[in-house]
């Protein structure tokens, strides 16, 4: 659970829009049964949405996928995904929190609320990893979870399926890591299990 400089790492959090259902298929589904932190999930779905995605991923990867629910103690081994038309937030106590708050950047749930919200819970100890999307959601969040000291990996914009997200991200940080989808789950594993 370390990395380079010796912080344990307690969270990860993902962002994604466009293109993001397969995307979180590639990614979780590398991911082991025993991941060592949960993974804290907004991608842009429609608001009338059930829960089918939390539904479907579980059913295809190791790890357990579920849709967070509102004062949920967050476990490791566990992927929450924000509902449909919910903002997803972490406290500081490490509950999740649901907010049907005004939507941010067009959408609810909104990447930046996570991030923001999990950058002020954990600090250094987060990571944040921004896949294929359109528009510019997640970037100011990351930024943030940077400017706390957590480590921030994006999607190489060539080779997501939509690059807004990711280049917008690159255009207001340095990422620790710009890698292809693929190598996202091996990044992972390297930073938070050896």
């Amino acid at each position: 659970m370390q990395k380079n400089s010796g912080i344990q790492f307690r969270a990860v959090v993902i962002g994604a829009s466009t293109g993001g259902v397969s995307a979180l298929k590639i990614l979780l589904g590398e991911l082991p049964v025993d991941f060592p932190v949960p993974v804290l999930v907004a991608t842009h779905i429609s608001p009338d949405s059930d829960d089918g995605l939390a539904v479907l991923l579980d059913t295809l990867c190791a790890i357990r996928v579920k849709e967070a629910d509102e004062q949920e103690p967050l476990v490791p081994g566990t992927v929450y995904l924000a509902p449909a038309n919910y903002h997803l937030l972490v406290e500081r106590g490490g509950n999740l929190a649901l907010s049907i708050d005004p939507p941010v950047n067009f959408a609810r749930p909104s990447v930046d609320v996570l991030f923001e919200s999990a950058a002020e819970a954990y600090g250094p100890e987060l990571i944040g990893i921004i896949l294929t999307g359109a528009g510019s959601d997640g970037s100011k969040g990351l930024l943030k979870i940077k400017n706390r000291g957590g480590m921030a990996i994006v999607q190489a914009p060539a080779d997501a399926e939509m690059d807004s997200m990711p280049r917008s991200a690159l255009q207001l940080l340095k990422a620790d890591f710009v890698v292809p989808l693929k190598g996202i789950p091996p990044l992972l594993r390297q930073l938070l299990v050896s």
